[in-house]
């Protein structure tokens, strides 16, 4: 293993691992961890040098290469094999080369990385640091104020999210302070720069993208319906780039949907 993850884990059934994107944290999931729960043994893992998983030894690569392989050696650890698997932004790139490798049974991908032109490179990679030095260089008592008032807080976070009332003060310091102390975060962007993801999906895959996403803009979405034609390409009217804190609800039926493609269960049959 080269890096031991730090995880949150609850729930009981098919496992099902939660991974965020760059710069993120765990908590991302917060929204529907609980719900999820319900149904699945739930894990979300902060990636190596973020959230609170130390980051890799000096010298390692963080390519997708190296987290699947870690991610591997990890599940291993927590003793699951081939887990249903959620992602989103480079979360999501990292769960479909997880499925490319044959270690996961299903996929949702939540707006994914690995689709982008050069155009749409530049702007994520714009709003990304432009992010990431806010949250190095934005005092604590001042990040509070701006919070306090609602025109500003929702400027700050609308690259992220398309509905920034729907998350708490305390959830968006707890971000910025992930970002802020996110030891790869630098290292990843850089791994990552040419990354396109050209690979296969062997397994029922689900990629779903907001229409407002404005990292990763939807426009990516016919990208990955040309790279891949079988799996289930669905939009999310309304969504920004973390769909899970602007539309939980269709978060967590996309996935049981996707969960119950790979063994065989009517997901209309559910319990409500």
């Amino acid at each position: 293993m080269i890096s031991e993850l730090v995880y949150t884990r609850k729930g009981s059934g098919e496992p099902l691992v939660l991974i965020h994107g760059i710069g993120h944290r765990r908590q991302a999931w917060d929204p529907i961890f609980d719900r999820l729960a319900e149904t699945y043994d739930v894990i979300a893992v902060d990636l190596a040098g973020f959230g609170e998983s130390p980051a890799y030894p000096v010298g390692t690569k963080y390519s997708s290469e190296v987290a699947c392989h870690n991610l591997q050696a990890n599940f291993e650890h927590w003793g699951i094999k081939r887990p249903h698997v959620v992602g989103n932004s480079l979360g999501g790139a990292i769960s479909l080369e997880l499925a490319n490798r044959g270690l996961v049974s299903s996929v949702t991908a939540l707006s994914p990385a690995g689709f982008f032109g050069r155009l749409n490179l530049l702007q994520a990679i714009f709003h990304l640091f432009v992010l990431r030095l806010s949250a190095l260089f934005t005092p604590m008592p001042l990040l509070r104020k701006v919070l306090a008032v609602p025109a500003l807080r929702n400027a700050m976070m609308s690259s992220l999210f398309a509905h920034p009332e729907r998350l708490d003060e305390d959830a968006i310091v707890g971000d910025s302070l992930a970002l802020r102390h996110a030891r790869a975060f630098e290292r990843t962007a850089l791994a990552n720069l040419g990354y396109h993801f050209t690979g296969m999906v062997p397994v029922p895959t689900t990629i779903a993208w907001g229409t407002r996403d404005k990292i990763l803009p939807y426009s990516q979405a016919g990208t990955a319906v040309e790279r891949l034609p079988h799996a289930l390409h669905v939009p999310l009217p309304g969504s920004g780039h973390v769909p899970m804190v602007d539309d939980p609800d269709a978060i967590i039926e996309l996935i049981h949907a996707t969960v119950d493609r790979a063994t065989g269960r009517d997901h209309l049959a559910r319990p409500a």
